[in-house]
């Protein structure tokens, strides 16, 4: 059974910066929680200090690997939650994010939570998200 997604939006600004208020989702099969994902090497060590660009393109590129160990891809998601260390910054460079997510033609409704520090020292953003299928 293939998730059918509905978008809900009141109001269409959000349209406007690549995600949805909200989604009515029927018809998955099961749901992938995912923890943070950061710029992260796959033997653990931060990477890119100091350089948000780089590091939301290596947390998107973890999160798509992740998805993909479960078969799924960006188009499978139904929730992100962007943390970051600096809001203004992130914005700067959030037309990466929804450059990605508009490829993958996914708008799934976002939070970005401005946050005092991550887990990881010098991290400066995180991605989290639920997918289904």
């Amino acid at each position: 059974m293939v998730a059918e997604r509905t978008a809900v939006n009141p109001v269409t600004w959000s349209e406007d910066m690549g995600f949805n208020q909200a989604e009515i989702v029927t018809g998955h099969t099961r749901t992938l929680y995912c923890s943070g994902q950061t710029a992260m090497s796959p033997d653990g060590r931060p990477l890119h200090p100091g350089d948000m660009a780089a590091q939301l393109d290596l947390a998107l590129d973890n999160l798509e690997a992740l998805l993909e160990s479960a078969g799924m891809t960006l188009a499978n998601l139904i929730r992100l939650n962007v943390y970051t260390t600096d809001v203004d910054l992130l914005f700067q460079h959030y037309g990466r994010l929804a450059a990605r997510l508009a490829t993958a033609a996914v708008a799934p409704p976002t939070t970005m939570l401005g946050v005092t520090r991550l887990a990881i020292p010098g991290q400066l953003v995180e991605l989290e998200a639920t997918a289904v299928d």
